[in-house]
């Protein structure tokens, strides 16, 4: 639905995943061959990827003033990661162990948390959408995926609601 640009680096991959979920639709990429293969996930992986996905979701809600996000914590302190100092010291976190689906999510999100654009990956406010987007805008306020559907959506609901007798 997004008609956005991908979010930049490791943040497009937490992007797609949020994204294999139509709330509107109910449709699950993650039951696809393609998704799986995306996403390097195995059949009995797709529980732990689907509670990944909802956690991160809730995230991105939470980055755009919707609730609070606490079930990332859980997951991702089970992340294998390992902090290399630079000799500059400058810092980077890598993937300790194999590349898994958590791991790459916890790298991406301590590379966007010390660069400062994690909080710009957003989910939609939309009740029937919440898709994942990076928020591009100056001030960071943008509310929805997509002005054209969602945002017009939600506006005719409040212009139809405010002129209805």
């Amino acid at each position: 639905m997004n008609d956005r640009a991908p979010a930049p680096g490791g943040l497009a991959l937490i992007e797609a995943l949020v994204n294999t979920l139509s709330i509107e639709t109910g449709a699950d990429c993650l039951d696809t061959p393609d998704a799986r293969e995306r996403f390097a996930l195995t059949p009995p992986d797709l529980p732990a990827a689907r509670d990944l996905r909802e956690a991160l979701r809730a995230a991105c809600l939470a980055h755009a003033g919707h609730g609070t996000s606490t079930d990332l914590d859980a997951l991702l302190a089970d992340a294998p990661l390992r902090v290399a100092i630079a000799p500059d010291g400058s810092a980077t976190v890598r993937a300790a162990g194999p590349p898994t689906l958590l791991a790459r999510v916890a790298e991406a999100i301590a590379a966007a948390t010390a660069d400062g654009t994690w909080t710009r990956l957003k989910a939609c406010e939309a009740a029937d959408c919440h898709w994942a987007y990076y928020d591009r805008s100056p001030a960071c306020r943008s509310r929805w995926c997509s002005m054209s559907v969602c945002g017009a959506r939600t506006k005719m609901r409040t212009y139809r609601a405010r002129h209805t007798p």
